[in-house]
């Protein structure tokens, strides 16, 4: 059942990889000199071996053009220079201790060994939480700042992190990842080569392959945006007329980072997005579009990479890829009413994503798809529930708990 999950470094002679009994298949992470160069899934016999040989040509079918430009960048001078500017590391959190407790472990880890210590604020965001042990966990924990936001929804946190924060970056992980050994370093080097971008996104890979449900979701796609550095900028792209709207092709929000001064300036998250169980997503793809609209180029940075730790049953899945799809409907809702001059490109979008949803299920039925029928049609519900007014009832929803939040205060 489970995938081999391995870390391959191309300086280092290629190893031969051995399966035991109950893996099915294995997962590379390549890296030359300890950059992400490429991902690799591949399913393979249990109890095998995967010679040096199969691996080195597994690895040269996937990375061969990427490796060419490592090389090249490496003779031209490598890199530019890191940004200078102060981060604020902000984690929101709800309800989840442990998992946030590696995610911290790991990220000082890294900020100690960067030699960042001094430049990155880390802040907890502890969101509605149901007891204290969050804010015990980060009382022991020097150089970490906790704030509470009693208002239940991630945007909610997030506009409080944006309230907190100190530094001139506000970097956003969740509490389900554990940073990269090069992120930060590859948080600071985007934005030194991109002083001018208002967003910068990173790559996210698998922090496990242990069960079904996390297989499925990589070979679905996971949350993997290559391993190219992209700069976005404008409201056009070739070969995409959708584009900026269909904002899954920045990135993820679990690994995300902005100019603190530009949230402020275009009034921090959508409330009304992100808000739990009432609709979970939705806000990192507004804030994306956002961002671009507003003319500021958005990164995607594959150095600046996190581990995710993927829903490990299948129910959970399930349920993640119909958040998706309301999240997704809900920001193009969202996004219609606001943007009138871009109504017929996000009505054509809603149009093309359904057709695509529509083919994938049907693609499910037939076993030609990553995804079973059960969980492609979650997806497609999802965007029904998202399409069908979840937006407007989440914005009165939003404007309730704020207007509640004021009076208590004036009391």
């Amino acid at each position: 059942m489970p995938y081999l999950l391995v870390d391959i470094e191309l300086l280092d002679p290629i190893p031969a990889l051995t399966l035991d009994a109950r893996d099915t298949g294995v997962g590379l992470i390549v890296r030359r000199a300890g950059v992400p160069v490429g991902f690799i899934l591949e399913a393979a016999r249990a109890g095998g071996t995967l010679t040096a040989d199969e691996v080195d040509v597994l690895v040269a079918r996937t990375c061969a053009d990427k490796l060419v430009q490592e090389a090249l960048l490496e003779r031209l001078g490598g890199r530019g220079p890191l940004s200078e500017r102060t981060f604020t590391v902000a984690v929101c959190s709800h309800d989840r201790t442990a998992g946030l407790a590696q995610c911290l472990q790991r990220l000082l880890q890294v900020r100690q060994e960067s030699g960042s210590a001094t430049s990155f604020e880390v802040l907890v965001v502890d969101n509605a939480p149901s007891d204290d042990a969050t804010e015990q966990l980060v009382a022991d924990l020097p150089g970490v700042r906790y704030v509470r936001e009693d208002r239940t929804g991630l945007n909610f946190a997030r506009n409080r992190a944006v309230a907190a924060a100190t530094g001139q970056v506000l970097a956003f992980l969740d509490d389900d990842v554990e940073v990269d050994a090069g992120w930060a370093h590859g948080l600071r080097l985007a934005w030194g080569e991109h002083p001018d971008a208002g967003c910068v996104t990173g790559l996210v890979l698998p922090f496990e392959l242990a069960t079904q449900a996390q297989i499925t979701f990589e070979h679905y796609g996971g949350f993997r945006r290559g391993f190219d550095t992209v700069r976005y900028a404008g409201t056009s792209l070739p070969g995409n007329p959708f584009y900026p709207y269909g904002s899954g092709m920045f990135g993820a929000g679990c690994n995300m980072s902005y100019r603190r001064d530009l949230l402020v300036e275009l009034g921090g998250f959508d409330e009304a997005l992100d808000t739990g169980k009432p609709l979970p997503g939705g806000g990192d793809l507004d804030m994306f579009h956002r961002v671009l609209k507003s003319g500021h180029p958005l990164v995607y940075e594959p150095r600046y990479a996190v581990f995710h730790k993927h829903r490990r049953e299948r129910r959970m899945l399930r349920r993640q890829l119909w958040t998706w799809g309301t999240g997704f409907m809900a920001y193009l809702v969202k996004t219609f009413r606001a943007d009138p001059a871009g109504r017929a490109t996000v009505a054509g979008l809603i149009a093309w994503w359904f057709r695509h949803q529509l083919a994938e299920l049907a693609q499910s039925l037939r076993g030609r798809c990553p995804l079973s029928p059960d969980m492609a049609l979650a997806q497609l519900a999802g965007g029904i529930v998202g399409l069908a007014g979840t937006y407007g009832r989440s914005r009165r929803r939003s404007a309730a708990i704020q207007r509640r939040t004021e009076m208590s205060t004036a009391r």
